[in-house]
């Protein structure tokens, strides 16, 4: 369900973007309207699910998490069941920050984090290679990050009414 925004509610999606830990009355100022207006339309925000959680953004590499892997995976059968069975542990492994179900070659994305080549083969042969229908996983060591962003396009979201 999409939720209709003003270009109000877009101003301070943008701050909270780019700021998470700023209070109503800072992002307030920055959008410029009163604080307990910005407090109900964030409020508002949270409540609809267009925010779901502010949180602190870590540098991975500065804790000793330096490989980032993307493993594709295929697997045998595609009944609900064995889905139900991978997603599941697919959500017991901290360490598989992203999975995404995919049409295609391969049925599933994930996007893992390890502290080296060694971790990653450890938790490959021992975790995810041995997760419920996996027929096949092929993987890809990213060597840089050209741009990494949790931040949504939001210029590009029509608003609903002028603010």
């Amino acid at each position: 369900m999409q939720v209709e925004l003003d270009r109000g509610d877009i101003r301070i999606l943008d701050v909270l973007q780019q700021h998470g830990d700023l209070s109503a009355a800072d992002v307030a100022e920055r959008v410029g309207i009163t604080p307990s207006t910005c407090w109900r339309r964030v409020s508002r925000l949270q409540e609809l699910g267009v925010v779901k959680r502010r949180v602190a953004l870590l540098d991975r590499e500065k804790i000793g998490l330096n490989v980032m892997v993307f493993s594709h995976v295929k697997l045998s059968g595609h009944g609900r069941d064995a889905l139900l069975k991978f997603e599941q542990a697919v959500r017991e492994h901290p360490e598989i920050l992203e999975c995404y179900t995919l049409m295609g070659e391969t049925d599933f994305l994930l996007r893992i984090v390890c502290r080296d080549i060694k971790a990653y083969e450890a938790f490959f042969l021992d975790h995810l290679s041995r997760f419920p229908g996996v027929q096949s996983v092929n993987s890809s060591i990213a060597l840089a990050v050209i741009k990494e962003t949790t931040a949504l396009p939001l210029a590009t979201i029509p608003s609903t009414a002028p603010r």
